[in-house]
């Protein structure tokens, strides 16, 4: 199973503050975190697209390119590339040029994205949210596999026998479907034979176990290979050298994250009883000491059959120092412990 970080680049969105030193500071921050990734040997570093003031990544392609000339090893993916509101033309090429500059380590996550600020910022209508990402995923999967490329849509001018360039180093570039839990959302993945993502923020995570048999399923009544039909899970977490370490560095950023995603959509506060229920071994927030998230890691492996697993350190202000010892320890702690009970099979 591969072992994975990804990040949204959280910076502070109070009033008043020089926005464009608090991006800087916080790229160089997300340049570091990626470096230190690739070092401890973690498989993949994911970076998602988003278009508020509270993150700083819009365009996935153009940090991963800077990252590749800086990593040797690790896959480099948007999670997710919020393919709706974009030009499938012009993801295809930024990843394939990802993809020469890191010598075929580049991925896409496609997705619909999990807020709506993108739709009206390139000016496209709420009302055809659904249409939008099935022309363009198709779009996007047709000049992934033929270099010159005939197609026609409602959401796009057609294109007539042209040739899209550059072409990436992978032959197909990877394109993952990151899904929220949607019951079509899986099938589609199935049925298009693609590898599936899915995204648990709250919940039992085990819950999700039956949307991965549909998206299998799917694929192989689809005639897909098996092997294809990859999966993963994307989560919150935290990760120190005590477990209560872990859950009180964690805790406050994520609750400003969350208590403001909660004002704009109707809920209510998080409070700490909530948030050290959210973190138990059935709970959706994966936090602890090195041995305790192997374990729950590894436990959820055997429940789902995951191929992958992302975890996501930096939820809101997290300190940048403790991120990089959550890194650190995940690719020298985590990762070897996670290993060896697979190949094990040892209890936990």
């Amino acid at each position: 199973m591969e072992l994975g970080v990804f990040t949204f680049a959280d910076v502070d969105p109070a009033d008043g503050i020089d926005r464009g030193r608090e991006a800087e500071k916080r790229m160089k921050n997300l340049m570091e975190e990626i470096t230190l990734a690739d070092s401890v040997g973690l498989d993949v570093f994911g970076v998602g697209e988003h278009h508020r003031v509270d993150y700083l990544v819009s365009s996935p392609a153009t940090v991963l390119a800077g990252a590749a000339t800086i990593t040797e090893n690790i896959r480099l993916t948007s999670a997710v590339s919020i393919l709706s509101s974009d030009d499938p033309v012009r993801v295809f090429q930024q990843f394939s040029s990802v993809d020469l500059l890191s010598g075929g380590r580049a991925e896409i996550m496609a997705g619909r994205g999990s807020f709506i600020e993108s739709f009206p910022l390139f000016g496209y209508p709420l009302e055809a949210y659904d249409q939008l990402f099935e022309e363009k995923l198709d779009l996007l999967l047709k000049l992934r596999d033929n270099e010159t490329v005939t197609w026609s849509g409602k959401t796009r001018a057609p294109i007539n026998n042209l040739p899209v360039y550059p072409r990436p180093v992978q032959d197909p570039l990877p394109v993952w479907i990151a899904a929220g839990g949607t019951p079509q959302s899986m099938a589609r993945a199935g049925f298009l034979g693609l590898p599936l993502i899915i995204a648990i923020l709250g919940g039992q995570p085990r819950r999700f176990a039956p949307l991965f048999d549909l998206h299998k399923k799917a694929g192989e009544q689809a005639g897909h290979d098996p092997a294809k039909l990859k999966r993963a899970i994307s989560v919150h977490g935290f990760l120190s050298d005590t477990t209560e370490k872990a859950a009180d560095i964690f805790y406050e950023p994520q609750k400003a994250v969350m208590d403001r995603i909660g004002r704009e959509r109707g809920w209510g506060p998080q409070s700490r009883a909530q948030y050290d229920a959210t973190r138990g071994p059935e709970g959706a927030l994966f936090i602890g000491g090195p041995e305790e998230l192997a374990r729950k890691i590894v436990a959820h492996q055997r429940i789902m059959g995951l191929d992958r697993f992302m975890i996501q350190f930096a939820v809101g202000l997290v300190p940048h120092d403790e991120v990089l010892h959550a890194i650190e320890l995940f690719g020298t702690k985590v990762a070897p412990m996670v290993k060896e009970m697979l190949a094990q099979g040892e209890p936990v």
